[in-house]
């Protein structure tokens, strides 16, 4: 085992990790505010989109990613035609697939928090004059915030994971795109039973206390 072999796959890991986290936080806290505060037709239809990722096989996705982001895809085209960007086999494109599996994970846990939280609070805070964000910043956050939090670890949990979609989009491609899962994988394949074992106890040991600790969260205060 080289140092390269195992310290680029765990920061790439984490690197990656964290960003798609970010962004499945952002945009599925949005999105779940919206689909819990407005009714319009297609309603269920566009959440059943929206949670999609979590029961699609990862090289489904993968695939869905290619069309679009890559070389030929509608929105790849654009980017390198305007830009100059490429997303096939970048690290950026490992963080776009992690995105996409984490994002259900962040929009459910998201939703039933927001669905728990009495519709009183909230009605009580717009005849007292907030605005719809003011409700969602002063209200709704503060007394979602557990169940948000259990969701965005394990999709941080679920991102680190991640294997199927990255494999499709971003390749395996050591000291390039190659995170821990895609690691395990090749060490695996060249019989390299020390790097695999340890590359293994470390997401193993993430995900237990991720899980142990989301599980905490999301149980009932009193």
């Amino acid at each position: 085992m080289t140092d390269a072999s195992f310290f680029f796959p765990l920061q790439l890991t984490l690197r990656v990790a964290s960003l798609a986290t970010l962004f499945a936080l952002v945009f599925g806290v949005l999105a779940a505010w919206c689909i819990h505060r407005f009714r319009f037709p297609g309603r269920d239809g566009l959440d059943a989109i929206l949670t999609l990722p979590m029961v699609l096989p990862p090289t489904v996705l993968g695939y869905y990613l290619i069309v679009l982001v890559g070389r030929n895809g509608v929105i790849g085209r654009w980017l390198e035609s305007t830009f100059g960007i490429t997303l096939m086999f970048t690290w950026q494109g490992a963080v776009i697939a992690a995105t996409v599996v984490a994002f259900p994970l962040v929009f459910k846990s998201a939703r039933a928090a927001l669905e728990g939280v009495g519709q009183k609070y909230e009605n009580a805070a717009r005849t007292l004059g907030c605005g719809e964000w003011q409700v969602f910043l002063r209200i709704a956050l503060p007394m979602a915030w557990r169940g948000i939090l259990a969701g965005t670890m394990l999709a941080f949990a679920r991102a680190m994971g991640e294997f199927g979609a990255t494999l499709m989009i971003a390749g395996n491609l050591p000291g390039r795109t190659q995170t821990m899962p895609l690691a395990v994988y090749s060490a695996a394949q060249a019989g390299n039973e020390s790097l695999a074992n340890q590359l293994v106890l470390i997401l193993s040991v993430v995900c237990v206390v991720i899980l142990w600790t989301a599980s905490r969260l999301a149980k009932p205060k009193w």
